[in-house]
């Protein structure tokens, strides 16, 4: 599913650059090589980074 139409963002492509540091929105966009065009996406990402973070978390205990 896109989370990012206007550039092409799929969620495994979001999962894949938080699984390599991504803590924010804009470190998703720099890891493709992209930037926010409407940033209607952005709450979407913020929402995936802490749900994956949050079950990293989880996973370590």
């Amino acid at each position: 599913m896109y989370v990012c139409n206007c550039n092409g963002l799929r969620q495994r492509d979001v999962r894949q650059a938080v699984e390599a540091g991504a803590q924010r929105p804009r470190d998703v966009f720099a890891r493709h090589q992209c930037t926010a065009q409407c940033a209607k996406c952005v709450c979407d990402m913020r929402r995936m980074i802490d749900e994956t973070r949050q079950s990293y978390a989880l996973a370590a205990e």
